[in-house]
């Protein structure tokens, strides 16, 4: 049960890292290098926490709750800002990346046969 809080603060802290540096820009080039980490980090610990658990809400509970955070933060951030650039494209970038292989990952790990 620890590791899946860890799971969950994980998903917690790499969302709100994700939309801190979200819009970088490297010279005056937008460098949206945090959805590539979205990409990768959110179905890893969807599929960790699919092998904690065959449960759909413990497997999908790390995407559930990046997403909120993403949204959450995004709209209500720090001191009232908003984080989320609107409909820019870097803002679709992130939540495509982070939700959409998660999602993949997360029928991967509910279609394999309980051992």
């Amino acid at each position: 049960m620890t590791l899946f809080g860890f799971l969950l603060l994980d998903a917690v802290l790499l969302a709100i890292l994700e939309l801190m540096y979200l819009p970088l820009y490297i010279g005056s080039v937008q460098f949206p290098i945090t959805a590539a980490v979205a990409a990768v980090t959110t179905p890893l610990l969807v599929a960790e926490a699919g092998r904690i658990s065959r449960s759909r809400r413990v497997a999908g509970a790390p995407l559930v709750l990046w997403f909120a955070v993403v949204l959450v933060f995004g709209v209500f951030g720090p001191g009232g800002d908003v984080v989320l650039l609107g409909s820019d494209w870097r803002t679709l970038l992130l939540i495509a990346g982070g939700a959409l292989p998660s999602a993949m990952m997360l029928g991967i790990v509910l279609a394999k046969p309980a051992r």
